[in-house]
């Protein structure tokens, strides 16, 4: 069953100002509609100029919403977020924080449910895998983590980073009509740069998972001149990509609805139709690679990535490795 959020007062006003489809609405009519003083209705209006949204204030005829911020904001994600429970419950939502990551574990650690996400304009200490840093300036990307519940065995857990790649890739490709790479476990590249990534991090209960956080960071309406030095040749965005900005709202959307469609479609079939759309977007097999893991170095074909979500890589000896995590560089 859908989820129906309570809103606040501010989002009762906004949402008046949204039916009213670009006429006048005058503060004694949100007033008695919302059952709250004018007072109130003004100084709601005036917190939300301050955040970005252009609403005209005239005498006599009230307030007239003309311009919507491009701001990842619970009540915006949600307006036309076709899901059944992912962002339908308690969407917690950062100006700015550490990681969205850290703040999920500690929500799910208290027993927030399935579906709840957490989502930042930006991150001080947004992470990758093995510790790394993520890029994450202000308003310039997707910066969110899911808690989802799964009933699966430990072992499945490397399946989850596939599948949220492949329902993110494809999404990517949908809105914006860009070439979508995948590169084993969890990047997406567009002409072999990276756009995003993924970071799935899991709690275990005797011997199956208790939850889980998926963790996306994707680079939208980044500058190249705005990625650290040491990541522009390595980096790229949307922006970058497709020559001009782009708004994040819909991309949004759209990346959770498309994760809670492949999420369902693994629940009820399996992973094997998921792994063949995650091949579809890889071009890795038969191609030669270093993979640094557990620090050690394997160097050979690819030649499979398993029913587990492991990358099997045939040795120089002629040996098959199959190999759970690790960073792969082309050779």
């Amino acid at each position: 069953m859908k989820r129906t959020p309570v809103l606040k007062t501010a989002e009762l006003i906004l949402n008046q100002l949204k039916l009213a489809q670009g006429k006048w609405i005058s503060g004694e009519a949100l007033s008695t509609q919302l059952q709250v003083s004018r007072t109130a209705v003004w100084k709601h209006i005036c917190a939300m100029k301050t955040e970005g949204y252009l609403i005209d204030s005239a005498t006599r005829k009230g307030y007239l919403l003309r311009e919507i911020p491009d701001l990842l904001r619970p009540q915006e994600l949600r307006e036309g977020l076709k899901t059944v429970c992912i962002g339908q419950g308690e969407i917690r939502y950062f100006e700015r924080t550490d990681s969205t990551n850290l703040r999920a574990k500690a929500m799910a650690a208290d027993g927030a449910p399935e579906g709840t996400l957490v989502i930042a304009e930006e991150q001080t200490q947004g992470r990758g895998r093995r510790g790394r840093n993520w890029f994450s300036p202000p308003g310039a990307g997707i910066y969110l983590s899911l808690i989802i519940r799964p009933d699966i065995l430990p072992q499945e857990a490397p399946r989850f980073a596939l599948l949220t790649a492949t329902a993110v890739a494809e999404a990517v490709r949908e809105i914006t009509m860009l070439e979508t790479r995948i590169k084993w476990p969890n990047d997406i590249l567009v002409g072999g740069r990276k756009l995003g990534g993924i970071l799935t991090e899991i709690s275990m209960e005797m011997d199956k998972v208790e939850y889980m956080i998926v963790g996306l960071g994707l680079n939208v309406n980044l500058a190249r001149e705005a990625f650290p030095p040491d990541l522009q040749e390595l980096g790229t965005s949307i922006q970058v990509e497709m020559g001009r900005s782009l708004p994040r709202l819909p991309l949004a959307r759209r990346i959770l609805e498309r994760f809670e469609e492949t999420y369902q479609e693994y629940q009820q079939h399996g992973f094997a139709s998921i792994r063949s759309r995650w091949q579809a977007f890889t071009d890795m097999i038969g191609r030669t690679v270093a993979v640094d893991t557990m620090g050690r170095r394997f160097t050979g074909e690819v030649m499979d990535f398993d029913e587990d979500g492991y990358l099997v890589v045939r040795e120089h000896n002629g040996d098959p490795v199959r190999l759970f995590s690790g960073d792969v560089s082309f050779i």
